[in-house]
């Protein structure tokens, strides 16, 4: 018989979600930067701050990858304790 989880232990997945949401941020912040130079009327920013926006993308998929790594853990458990 497994034991039930407690809800503040870590399982399969939360830092990866953890460290999407932070990349995540961290890609709408360079977005928002890059951005606001348009409707400022002043010079925009180089092209590398610019590749910085990606890191929106980067950081969704690194979530999706840890909700679908704590879906599989699930999964995995309910059938394991199908078996017994």
């Amino acid at each position: 018989m497994t034991a039930t989880p407690h809800p503040d232990d870590a399982r399969p997945g939360d830092a990866l979600v953890k460290a999407g949401g932070i990349v995540f941020i961290l890609g709408a912040v360079a977005t928002l930067a890059t951005m606001a130079p348009l409707f400022l009327g002043t010079d925009p920013l180089p092209s590398y701050a610019w590749a910085l926006c990606m890191l929106m993308g980067v950081g969704f998929a690194l979530a999706g990858a840890g909700v679908l790594r704590s879906a599989a853990a699930q999964r995995k458990a309910a059938r394991a304790s199908q078996k017994v």
